[in-house]
């Protein structure tokens, strides 16, 4: 993610060779948008210093010796969508029959626009919402959860920015990226109206009543802590080194505290207008952050364990394990939580807004939601 922030194969389950009707064919939930619902940094069941063999256990993609295949976790869409065998739509249990995953790694809201409507292709793919139109006549779809506006708001420069703020500069990032942020943030969030309009226009004309199905627009949760909930500190190289998390506090203190709150409050206000579920995640990992005190990295004596080890990937800049694009996304445990808030907020009324939280110590299973915020 120090670069790009996530930086159309159908993932998780067939949509079927005949046509069904609505309310008939096996059910199906769907996941469209960028790479915090496609799946990014699912490889990894936490972070580890050790660079060789299953990087002690941290690394999905093993095979033997030096030889790792992300194609064990990313299917055919390694390198690219990455769309992974953790992604949310697989691992929220069984809210329906089948789960299809159209949602790619750097997708930004024109790419799930329909064609005849602004969409661009992406990474050799239709848009989605084109190709929601196949899934969604092969199927009877209930949900759709989508995730789309960060790399609008250019997540990935952000990123980028405040590293190399902390490596190089010496300075702050927080107050330019803010006022970045401000200048693009109204017509990201037109956009992401937009897409959900996309996909009921899609839904529309395959058939479907809008009370036929849901969609759950979710919000983006924190990949890295406070600055007084870092366990390293920024006196020394240690968030670079050792930790994978190069930022000053000040500027995590911003990221935390204002920036993704910023942006949950404006989808929050994109679900209202639009008349569609909220699942609210800004504090889906709180503790479970890249160098949170309350986590730790995994090692011989600390094994990788989703009550213990962190739930996000940490920048690797030097791709000395895996690609850079996984950074900062939930890995693979903080994809077993997503997946189970998800499971949650579906058991919910469609029109309630909620927030998904996680139990200090406990695995994915102790998530719980509480009303938005």
């Amino acid at each position: 993610m120090v670069l790009p922030l996530a930086v159309g194969a159908l993932v998780g389950g067939s949509a079927g060779t005949s046509v069904a009707s609505p309310g008939t064919g096996p059910t199906a939930v769907v996941s469209m948008g960028d790479s915090y619902i496609s799946g990014e940094a699912g490889r990894w069941k936490g972070n580890s210093l050790t660079n060789t063999g299953n990087r002690t256990g941290t690394d999905r993609a093993w095979v033997s010796g030096s030889t790792y295949d992300p194609s064990k976790v990313y299917g055919s869409t390694a390198g690219g969508c990455h769309r992974s065998d953790s992604a949310e739509v697989r691992s929220a249990g069984t809210i329906a029959d089948t789960a299809v995953n159209l949602a790619c790694s750097g997708a930004t809201s024109e790419n799930v626009f329909r064609a005849s409507n602004g969409g661009v292709p992406f990474k050799g793919e239709a848009p989605q919402a084109d190709q929601l139109a196949a899934v969604a006549a092969a199927n009877n779809v209930k949900v759709i959860a989508l995730s789309i506006g960060g790399n609008d708001l250019g997540f990935a420069d952000i990123i980028k920015d405040c590293a190399l703020d902390f490596v190089l500069w010496n300075s702050y990032c927080y107050d330019d990226q803010q006022y970045a942020v401000d200048q693009k943030i109204d017509a990201a969030m037109s956009n992401v109206g937009k897409s959900v309009d996309e996909i009921r226009a899609v839904m529309r004309a395959t058939g479907y009543a809008d009370s036929s199905y849901r969609i759950v627009l979710q919000s983006y949760p924190s990949p890295i802590p406070r600055g007084a909930e870092n366990r390293y500190t920024q006196s020394d190289w240690s968030r670079l080194d050792s930790g994978g998390c190069p930022f000053w506090n000040r500027d995590s203190d911003w990221a935390r505290d204002s920036l993704v709150p910023q942006i949950a409050d404006r989808l929050k206000g994109v679900a209202a207008a639009k008349g569609v579920q909220f699942l609210d995640l800004r504090d889906m990992m709180q503790g479970r952050e890249v160098c949170a005190k309350a986590s730790k990295q995994v090692t011989t004596a600390v094994p990788a364990s989703a009550k213990t080890s962190e739930w996000a990937r940490w920048i690797d800049s030097s791709e000395t394990q895996g690609l850079v694009q996984e950074s900062m996304h939930p890995n693979y445990f903080g994809q077993l939580a997503v997946g189970r808030c998800l499971a949650l907020a579906v058991a919910q009324p469609a029109a309630s807004n909620v927030s998904c939280k996680n139990t200090a110590g406990a695995d994915q299973t102790g998530m719980y939601l509480a009303p938005a915020s």
